[in-house]
């Protein structure tokens, strides 16, 4: 245990460089006093831990010393083979330098776990994008990544579902979601959301700015989500579903809806339960509760029942023109 720990406290300060003791105590979920007795183990055996004093102290390895891989377990060193998404990462126009990477990742592995690795690798393949629909590859993405990286501002013309708009804008982060990539920027002081495939126009600036030390793409993109769930599905309506309905719902309906469906006792005499479930707008509403066709029922609200009965009406109007008399002519037969 001790020792997954020293490595941890190694690999951290190689990574982010000054860090402070209790951070490291944070981390490792141990006592400040416990990493005071890890770094002078590390120090005794020879590994160049220096400290800092002041406010703005800490612990720091010494300039150009580098740990060696051969302290991963085989579950860290199978895990590093799926941590990359070889699609995305040639979209943003890493793709070689990832593949070098592992080939060097896989070269300093200890014999052992390089064959480990070599089988995670081939035995698993992450594909982003849905199912029925292709990932996106905007023509901007590369150069947004490079504004993104290098905290350059941008200006761009975007096309959002209403208008065509120019904007500056200081790009934070980028996202990719079901085989979409999305630029998470600054406008006016104001984080906001941009699908990179609708961006017209694009200059990088030589502009650079202050990337926000408390912004955390992140916590920021599941905040996010969870706001335009909220709004995508702002009304709520009880309705009935047969048993096949049920199924069907868990295959169809989008996470969100599934966790806050409230079913309402026990099945009914034909079998159906009585639900409350959220729902987008009502046009949206009726597409989504018609891939159901009879085996729901909307009891309320009464205008999102209507609206089902005039969409259905339309329906019929449109087909019964051509086809009810055919349909009349086939029960005789």
């Amino acid at each position: 245990m001790r020792a997954s720990r020293l490595i941890n406290i190694l690999t951290t300060l190689q990574a982010k460089g000054l860090v402070t003791a209790e951070a490291l105590a944070e981390e490792n979920a141990v006592s400040v006093r416990t990493i005071y007795r890890d770094i002078d183990a590390l120090s005794l055996s020879g590994i160049p831990v220096y400290s800092e004093r002041g406010s703005d102290g800490g612990y720091r390895l010494l300039d150009g010393y580098r740990v060696r891989l051969n302290g991963l377990s085989l579950g860290e060193a199978e895990a590093m083979f799926l941590s990359g998404i070889p699609g995305a990462a040639a979209d943003l126009g890493l793709g070689s330098l990832m593949a070098a990477a592992q080939r060097k990742l896989t070269a300093a592995l200890p014999e052992d776990l390089r064959d480990s690795a070599r089988k995670m690798q081939a035995k698993f393949h992450l594909d982003a994008p849905t199912w029925l629909s292709a990932g996106e590859q905007p023509g901007y993405l590369q150069a947004v990544a490079d504004a993104v990286w290098n905290s350059k501002r941008i200006r761009m013309r975007y096309r959002s579902w209403k208008a065509e708009r120019t904007r500056i804008a200081e790009p934070l982060g980028i996202v990719m979601k079901g085989g979409a990539w999305y630029l998470v920027a600054q406008v006016e002081d104001t984080a906001r959301t941009y699908r990179i495939s609708r961006i017209l126009d694009l200059l990088v600036t030589e502009e650079r700015f202050d990337w926000p030390r408390d912004f955390d793409l992140a916590e920021y993109w599941r905040e996010n989500t969870q706001r335009l769930e909220r709004e995508l599905y702002p009304h709520w309506a009880t309705i009935r579903l047969s048993a096949r309905a049920v199924k069907e719902l868990q295959h169809t309906a989008a996470p969100f809806v599934l966790k806050h469906l409230e079913v309402k006792g026990e099945p009914d005499a034909q079998g159906w339960l009585t639900a409350r479930m959220p729902v987008a707008h009502p046009r949206m509403a009726v597409s989504e509760l018609l891939r159901l066709g009879g085996d729901v029922e909307v009891l309320e609200p009464q205008d999102l029942r209507l609206a089902l009965l005039e969409t259905v009406k339309g329906l019929l109007s449109l087909y019964a023109r051509n086809d009810l008399q055919a349909v009349e002519n086939m029960k005789k037969i």
